[in-house]
């Protein structure tokens, strides 16, 4: 399974927050905002954070993507 977090940004957007400010708010390195950005994995601390601080749910920052896997190879 992959993440996305489409609906991150999308919340950040309609908060009017900037990707810099969100980072400090929450606490978490830029590094971490970079993985956000690209749709990889993080840890599910840093998940409980963000939904702390904006609060609200898992459900409201991301979605999970079933792999995409082709068995006619």
């Amino acid at each position: 399974m992959d993440v996305c977090y489409k609906k991150l940004f999308k919340l950040l957007i309609d908060k009017e927050m900037k990707k810099t400010e969100f980072r400090k708010l929450v606490g978490i390195s830029e590094g971490t905002l970079a993985k956000l950005s690209r749709n990889e994995k993080v840890s599910l601390d840093v998940l409980v954070k963000i939904c702390r601080r904006l609060n609200c749910t898992f459900d409201d920052i991301i979605d999970i993507v079933p792999e995409n896997t082709d068995n006619n190879k």
